[in-house]
């Protein structure tokens, strides 16, 4: 019943103990149950790469899939025309990453050639997609970026810092976003 004057509540019909027991059993039978050198191996993975777990299993499960790339923005690596070198610390941070690819995309007026000559840490680096770009646009932009260096989109995690950097994720069909100051923070837990 849930016409006029009825407030929501509990069933009171005959078996509802039973059910909410039987729905809580089945939903609990969906949840995976992941072997223990299952959860170490993702944790050491996690590791190599510069996240935290709880962001690496968000991302893993969104996806479906491991993080095969990062793509870097010019403000998350804080790049700027007077600095081309990114600080210290965030090479150092990129220059531990294992087995996976680091990108970069850079926004204007700054030269991706000369960027990337000036961090030996990346692997490639374009223009990133302006303000005054179509959304189909900074698509292709992204989307041909990623896959000229063999990356398959759905594999790559965006570390940007503006809200025009958040929408490169749907863009590109991209695996996931972590903001700079949550990648590039001093303990990774």
């Amino acid at each position: 019943m849930s016409g006029i004057g009825h407030n929501q509540g509990p069933s009171i019909a005959p078996g509802a103990g039973w059910r909410r027991y039987a729905w809580g059993k089945a939903r609990a039978d969906l949840l995976p149950k992941l072997p223990i050198e299952v959860l170490r191996g993702r944790i050491r993975r996690a590791k190599e790469l510069g996240l935290d777990y709880k962001s690496y299993a968000s991302i893993r499960a969104t996806s479906g899939r491991d993080v095969i790339a990062f793509l870097f923005s010019s403000n998350a690596l804080r790049i700027e025309p007077q600095a081309i070198s990114m600080p210290a610390s965030r090479a150092a941070k990129l220059g531990a990453i294992r087995y996976s690819g680091r990108l970069a995309l850079v926004h204007a007026p700054l030269d991706p050639a000369r960027v990337l000559a000036m961090n030996p840490e990346l692997e490639g680096a374009a223009r990133a997609p302006s303000l005054v770009q179509s959304w189909s646009e900074t698509r292709d932009v992204v989307q041909a970026f990623t896959s000229a260096h063999g990356f398959a989109g759905d594999g790559v995690v965006l570390v940007g810092e503006t809200p025009l950097e958040r929408e490169w994720l749907a863009a590109g069909k991209l695996a996931g976003f972590v903001t700079a100051e949550r990648y590039f923070q001093e303990s990774v837990q």
